[in-house]
């Protein structure tokens, strides 16, 4: 990872040491396309679409914010830009995909999921349309445009639609994964990403299956189970602990839905205890969907750390990780309080 990139991900993240920079010169102006290590949404599609006649992509006045002008660039054709009609582009890329298309449709996440919940379930999950919604700028990562643009409830809107894949990215190589193995996917999916800034887990493409958990570290003591934005900082939060002998496994629950539930049970049988981590409200989110594994196995300790049920100040997106303990001191700060309290 570049010295920028990780600069980068102080400024965003807050993920360095305690030393956390809320706000400097670049996170005014925004940051360059090679400052930005996870959004390369657009580059993967356009490599993906050389040898994949189906694919097209659409967004809604966002081309350079999510990076698809990178798609557009290399097949100008079989690029949309619907404007602001973020529900207009995803019944639009439903009809696309009867057509024998696989759209790609990118926005905000609080467009994508909240604003055109009705879409993706009725246009796209309903008759089983190959449709991938992309929903950037999760969670409360864009942080100074306040509620109307944090997307803390997507995940719970959306993992109780039947025969829709609910997908969450971790890093750039975790992102090209994804949209590799979505080109083939049965049914329409909703990918959540992260503001872009989001630091390396995975420092290669890796083998990824839809639908299957990836067990990052090994532990007894107790598990973390992890999704989008928080596995950093879960997993750092773990090797700090692992300092003074705690002993924590890592799970990156990529997928919400459906979920992993044989890792999770393996988690019930083999720790002591099980937290999940997320960047999104503790109702309805990926807790939630753990806890509906839990409650049909015999009793273990068990938490939920994200969001709590509010909506979340306005303010630069490290600070707000630092005051909901979710950053990587945050989140060792809470397992340290939970184990000790069981």
């Amino acid at each position: 990872m570049t010295t920028e990139m990780q600069n980068e991900a102080e400024i965003f993240r807050g993920t360095t040491e305690g030393k956390t920079t809320f706000k400097d010169a670049r996170s005014v102006r925004g940051t360059p396309k090679q400052g930005m290590p996870a959004f390369v949404l657009g580059e993967e599609l356009a490599e993906m679409a050389k040898s994949d006649d189906r694919i097209v992509v659409a967004t809604a006045d966002l081309a350079s914010a999510n990076r698809t002008n990178d798609f557009k660039a290399v097949h100008p054709k079989r690029f949309f830009d619907f404007g602001i009609a973020e529900k207009n582009m995803i019944t639009a890329a439903a009809g696309m995909a009867a057509c024998g298309m696989v759209p790609y449709v990118a926005t905000f996440a609080s467009f994508a999921a909240i604003l055109g919940a009705e879409q993706i379930r009725t246009d796209c999950a309903y008759p089983r349309m190959p449709v991938r919604v992309i929903g950037t700028h999760s969670g409360m990562s864009m942080g100074f445009y306040g509620s109307s643009h944090h997307a803390l409830e997507d995940l719970g809107m959306l993992r109780c639609v039947a025969d829709l894949t609910v997908i969450c990215a971790t890093d750039a190589n975790h992102l090209r994964a994804i949209l590799r193995k979505s080109a083939d996917h049965p049914g329409a999916m909703y990918i959540r990403l992260g503001r872009g800034r989001d630091p390396v887990v995975y420092d290669e493409v890796p083998d990824l299956e839809i639908g299957k958990a990836i067990r990052l570290r090994e532990g007894s003591d107790i598990t973390l189970i992890a999704t989008g934005s928080q596995v950093r900082a879960t997993l750092d939060a773990a090797d700090a602990m692992a300092q003074d002998g705690i002993s924590v496994r890592v799970v990156d629950m990529h997928t919400i839905s459906p979920l992993d539930r044989a890792e999770v049970e393996a988690a019930a049988r083999e720790t002591r205890a099980i937290m999940t981590v997320e960047e999104h409200n503790m109702t309805g989110g990926l807790g939630s969907a753990v806890a509906d594994v839990l409650v049909d196995l015999p009793r273990l300790p068990f938490k939920k750390h994200g969001v709590p049920d509010r909506f979340v100040e306005v303010g630069p997106p490290a600070a707000l990780y630092n005051a909901y303990k979710l950053d990587a001191p945050g989140v060792e700060e809470v397992v340290r309080a939970f184990l000790k309290g069981i």
